[in-house]
């Protein structure tokens, strides 16, 4: 049996990310438009919500990023070689991460994730599948530059952002995220990355308001974390899920509603919301190749190479460092 694999910087981050939360939760609460950012979706309960999501007929996502990366396996093993590290930004579950792994024979693997309890539960299970191979769960916020574990240095580094998760991002902040993530890998590494494309509204509304109502689960799970863990009264009674779509941005946007007017508090401060008011919860931005494109070359990534599924769902691309300094 696999040993258990080591989880590097939990105390360290995981008070730092804390910290963070309540400061994001307490300034997006408190701006005319109330919004927190969506990484704070996953902590335990969040990410095994996802992980439900992500197994939704009508989340197609998943399936279809899943079978691309089994179609192009040649195709990457080719470019990447053996002997490479992966580095996941934002594993969550890896379930993805299999594939990826079975292509290439990597050297190591290193999980960057914000919820370190379900990340090295993860871990573990992963470990039993390759016992030979040295894997370093790590509980970071990824949109930063995070250390790499010294078991990795000197070695060719592939980084893995699967599942669209890039679309979280306000374009502006995905460029800085993928600065980060070049920052993180250095000179000479790759990048593999999923982006959601732009397709009808009906579908991609159906897949971010399932009629199982997990992903409303997910949404209002935020609110639940944040009065387990900053002594918040937020009536969930009367917080709904709303999902739409907005082509002038091309993005499906989250929302937590208030059906009637309520007052709460959080962390020793008071909010009040109208009804029909809403807390913003996530974007989910979609593209097509001339902007994922454009996006990946002002983060600091030449794309070299795309893959799409028959139906034009989903795109997986991979890109090269660019190499010297990446400037504004």
């Amino acid at each position: 049996m696999a040993s258990r694999p080591q989880l590097v910087l939990v105390d360290l981050q995981r008070d730092a990310l804390q910290e963070q939360f309540r400061s994001d939760v307490l300034a997006g609460l408190s701006q005319p438009r109330k919004a927190i950012p969506a990484r704070w979706f996953y902590d335990h309960a969040g990410s095994g919500l996802f992980d439900q999501i992500t197994r939704l007929p009508e989340y197609y996502p998943t399936r279809t990023e899943t079978a691309i990366l089994a179609e192009m396996c040649d195709d990457i093993s080719q470019a990447v070689g053996s002997g490479t590290a992966v580095v996941e930004f934002g594993a969550g579950s890896v379930t993805k991460t299999p594939l990826l792994l079975d292509c290439i024979d990597p050297a190591a693997y290193v999980a960057i994730d914000i919820s370190g309890d379900y990340l090295h539960e993860a871990c573990e299970a992963l470990a039993l599948r390759y016992p030979a191979l040295p894997i370093v769960p790590v509980e970071a916020d990824f949109t930063s530059t995070v250390p790499l574990p010294d078991s990795v240095e000197g070695l060719p580094l592939l980084g893995f952002f699967p599942g669209s998760t890039i679309g979280n991002f306000r374009p502006a902040d995905a460029v800085d995220l993928l600065r980060a993530m070049r920052e993180t890998l250095g000179e000479g590494s790759r990048l593999l990355i999923g982006f959601d494309l732009i397709k009808d509204a009906e579908t991609l509304i159906a897949a971010y308001d399932d009629s199982a109502g997990v992903t409303a689960a997910f949404n209002r799970n935020l609110a639940e974390r944040i009065n387990r863990e900053l002594d918040g009264t937020i009536p969930m009674e009367e917080l709904g899920h709303r999902a739409v779509w907005n082509a002038d941005r091309a993005r499906i946007e989250m929302h937590l509603e208030a059906l009637s007017d309520i007052d709460f508090r959080v962390a020793d401060t008071d909010f009040h919301m109208d009804a029909g008011e809403t807390i913003h919860t996530e974007n989910s931005h979609k593209y097509n190749l001339l902007t994922a494109s454009n996006l990946l070359l002002a983060g600091g990534w030449d794309p070299v190479s795309h893959y799409c599924d028959p139906e034009q769902k989903f795109m997986v691309m991979l890109a090269n460092a660019i190499g010297g300094s990446i400037t504004a």
